[in-house]
Parts: C-alpha cells; structure tokens; sequence
C-alpha cells in the first residue's frame, strides 16, 4: 500500500475527507460511485468484515504501525495519506476517531423484496432525521433481532459519517434499505404492521398478539410529531409503550430499544 505524507488537506485526493458534503459523498447523479467515510478501527473492521471495499485511508503518523496497521494489511493497495496531528485535528470529528479515516464504497441498493425474504421482523424507519438517532435505532436492531431496517426517502442517510459512528458499525451488519412505496404494500410480502404511536385506541406492547404474529413490521416515526394519521390509520396494530411518573413519550432512539426487544421472534434472543 502507498503511504503518502501531506502537508495539507488540499493535497490531491484527500478531498473526500476534508472537503466533500456528505451529499458530495452520496451521489446521487451517481450512486455506484457513491462513498462514505468510517471512522476508528473498530468501525472500519466491520465494515471490511460485512464485504465494504475501502478505497483510501487517513490516519497520523503514529498509527500506520499501531492502531491502524492491521486495517492497512487488510486494505491492500489502497492509499494511505497520513501527516501531522495538528493537520488532521483540523478535520470535523477527527480527534473522536482514534486516528484512523476510512473512505468506502457504497454498496449497491437492494430491493425491499430481497432483504426481506427470510425477515420475520422488520423496522421501518419514517422521517426520522437525526444522525444519532439512525445510528441508535441500528446498534438495537443488530443487538435485538431485527432482521431488516426499511428507511422512507425523508429519514437520515443510514452511511452518514456520524450516523455510522453512534452505531458502531452496527449499520453494516443489518441488512436495509429505501422504502419508496406506501408502507401498508409491506402487507404483500406477509407482514403485519405495528405502529408505535399515543392513541386513544393503541394497544400495549405487551399486548401478547403482537408476539405471535409470524411477520411484524414496526413503524417508527419522527423524533418531533411521531408518525403521520395516514401511517396510523393504515397500519395493522397502533402500540403504545406503557408510561409512568406521567412521562408521556420517549426518544424515538430508546423507544425502538424496547419495541424491539419487546416484540422480537419468538424464538430469537433466547
């Protein structure tokens, strides 16, 4: 692998790091050149794990033999631009990456019929915008037996740099992707959906019907004004999260945790 010393964030290639938007990065003219970036080693290891290909590594001095170099070894032929810390310290978030930038393909998009084939349960993800909240919704997903994440056009790229992170690579073991068709359709591949929203009429999440339906997708909507009336009205099952102390909702990141593991499988998580 070429190691390549910088003196600047101007240098020639490195531009993916330091300058690209995160839409720059995306592509959406187009998305087979799309990227996004990693960052830490034990971020970048999953993603290389799950079949991610890098493309190019940034990292300090010190680290190309310490923290960084078994990510080198695996990486092959890629570029490797390295320089000062005091340089790269300049970068949004460096210094809570341990050192070590990975820019990534963006793998191909799937179809929703493909990811859940085999699903038996499934998140889908509406409007919600936050980084950190993606990022949480998808280290749960992985943690508690959620086999799919579908995403409306409106949520937050999944591949964001900060989303990534939160998740701590979680993103690249749960299989997702878009959801550009009404989510009542889901209902044609076999799933019942669950919407997780106050209503007069909701039921408890720990309403047992909810466990014995074979294929379950639960709805999870904005962090501000929650799901749309047309989502609930068309969803299967509203569910609510019993509340105490008079609390009367909770981050859409904390409220995934517990729908998930409240209404995973039945035999999953044993």
């Amino acid at each position: 692998m070429p190691i390549i010393e910088i003196s600047s964030l101007s240098h020639p290639g490195v531009e993916i790091f330091s300058t690209l938007t995160e839409a720059q990065l995306r592509n959406r003219i187009e998305p087979s050149k799309g990227i996004f970036i990693a960052e830490s080693p034990k971020v970048i290891s999953v993603a290389i794990n799950t079949g991610y290909e890098p493309l190019a590594l940034l990292c300090e001095e010190k680290h190309i033999t310490g923290d960084a170099a078994p990510i080198i070894e695996r990486c092959g032929d890629v570029p490797v631009y390295t320089g000062k810390r005091e340089l790269l310290a300049t970068l949004t978030g460096y210094t809570l990456t341990r050192g070590v930038l990975c820019a990534m393909r963006r793998p191909k998009p799937r179809s929703v019929e493909e990811i859940c084939r085999k699903a038996r349960r499934i998140v889908v993800v509406d409007g919600v915008v936050d980084t950190t909240n993606i990022g949480a919704i998808f280290r749960s997903a992985a943690a508690l037996g959620i086999d799919a994440v579908l995403l409306t056009p409106t949520s937050c790229d999944p591949l964001n740099r900060r989303a990534v992170r939160v998740s701590m690579g979680s993103v690249f073991l749960v299989p997702w992707t878009w959801l550009d068709t009404p989510i009542s359709k889901l209902g044609n591949l076999g799933f019942r959906t669950a919407a997780m929203a106050l209503t007069d009429d909701s039921i408890s999440i720990a309403d047992p019907v909810l466990t014995t339906e074979p294929k379950l997708a639960i709805v999870m909507g904005t962090e501000g004004d929650g799901l749309s009336c047309e989502a609930i009205a068309e969803a299967d099952y509203v569910v609510r999260i019993p509340m105490s102390h008079g609390v009367d909702s909770l981050n859409v990141a904390a409220a995934a945790a517990v729908a998930f593991w409240q209404l995973r499988a039945p035999d999953s998580n044993k």
